[in-house]
């Protein structure tokens, strides 16, 4: 390389002392909006609430004793759960997004009050809602006003749908990690199959099961589940997890004084043999058994044209949830989600506002007696007609 001439060097000083005021002005400046930057910074921190008192405006106080916890696969969670499945759902719930503030309320105090457990889906959310739900929940986590510990604790059981499409066992292991991006979280407590396809694709149903075990296997989720699977198909589904060596830790049914049937009942039966916890959802059979509801005052929707046709049938066991209500000072929905703790499962119950969810956290702390339950089942059974069971629910 040549040598730089006499004229290069002088013409480049010249350069470089033009520059030198320009970018000294422009460092300069910069240095000034960073001082003004810091004092605005610093006036607004004084000014806002700090941030390590905000664990203190929430009472973390658990409303049942650690020896309630429940064991799904390596979780301990509370006795009681708490389904989304209303957040984002307009056509059943009549979910609009002005109720999100409420929804916040609802999850802090049910996290503040030991409820540890939440189930959600993908497929929760209509229309251009499609995984609200969890994505609620995904603020919901990081806005948690409370202790680091009591949120670090938070389990998340989410379900991945059977859609026609996800044919693959990469498909499961995609929706998975599209679940993971909306609830901002890296490992899911509880990864769940959303129903069985094994009545109308059989082929699709094994791509489920080994896309299942990828995850776990991938460290996406801590614990596999399953929903809607009958006592058959949970022996099945189990023992394929097993081959892969994944335990099977969960399974989601509807479960209800008014879902408790024979079917019912010998799924729990399957999963007390196999070392699988039962996950009750509609514990309320859909708000039936909430004790809000008539012939002339029935919710809007599908719910009331199903009410219309129930209710009359289940008089004999609304009659006696509500003598033991009075007997002990609690509600009917208490009342119902008590039972099906009783039965060994854990309860799922939804709430869309804050009352509800009050009225739900009323059913921990106490047990019906044994003799309360054997009244409660004798009046179901003799109910003429039960709950509608979920159209993908297997044998």
């Amino acid at each position: 390389m040549m040598a730089p001439s006499q004229r290069q060097l002088t013409a480049s000083r010249s350069v470089n002392r033009s520059i030198r005021p320009f970018t000294t002005r422009h460092t300069s400046a910069r240095a000034a909006i960073r001082r003004g930057q810091l004092r605005c910074h610093a006036l607004f921190s004084w000014l806002k609430p700090q941030t390590q008192s905000s664990s203190s405006r929430i009472d973390e106080k658990p409303l049942y004793s650690k020896q309630e916890m429940v064991k799904i696969g390596p979780l301990d969670v509370s006795p009681m759960g708490l389904g989304t499945w209303a957040w984002g759902n307009q056509f059943l719930w009549g979910y609009n997004e002005e109720m999100d503030p409420e929804l916040r309320e609802v999850f802090n105090l049910a996290v503040s009050k030991g409820i540890n457990l939440f189930d959600t889906a993908d497929s929760y959310g209509t229309g251009r809602l499609n995984g609200k739900s969890e994505q609620l929940l995904g603020q919901f986590i990081q806005q948690y006003p409370g202790s680091d510990k009591v949120r670090d604790n938070i389990h998340i059981a989410t379900k991945f749908a059977a859609y026609p499409w996800r044919i693959l066992p990469s498909n499961v292991v995609s929706a998975c990690k599209g679940s993971l991006m909306r609830l901002g979280q890296e490992q899911l407590s509880i990864g769940q199959l959303h129903w069985s396809a094994s009545n109308y694709a059989p082929l699709q149903e094994l791509a489920l099961w080994n896309g299942l075990a990828d995850c776990y296997d991938q460290g996406l989720i801590r614990a596999a589940g399953v929903s809607n699977y009958g006592p058959k198909e949970l022996r099945r589904v189990a023992k394929k997890l097993e081959g892969r060596g994944v335990p099977l830790a969960s399974a989601q049914i509807q479960f209800s004084l008014l879902s408790c049937g024979a079917d019912q009942l010998e799924a729990l039966e399957v999963c007390n043999e196999l070392g699988i916890t039962l996950i009750a959802y509609s514990p309320l059979a859909l708000g039936l058994l909430s004790g809000k509801y008539s012939k002339d005052e029935l919710p809007a929707g599908p719910r009331g044209a199903l009410f219309r046709q129930l209710l009359p049938e289940v008089q004999p066991l609304l009659g006696v949830m509500g003598e033991i209500c009075r007997a002990r000072n609690k509600t009917m929905p208490q009342v119902a989600i008590n039972w099906c703790m009783c039965k060994g499962t854990v309860p799922i119950p939804g709430a869309k506002d804050l009352g509800q969810a009050r009225e739900n956290l009323g059913a921990l702390g106490w047990r019906l007696s044994a003799a309360e339950v054997e009244e409660l089942e004798g009046a179901a059974r003799k109910a003429k007609r039960s709950m509608v069971q979920n159209i993908f629910q297997t044998k």
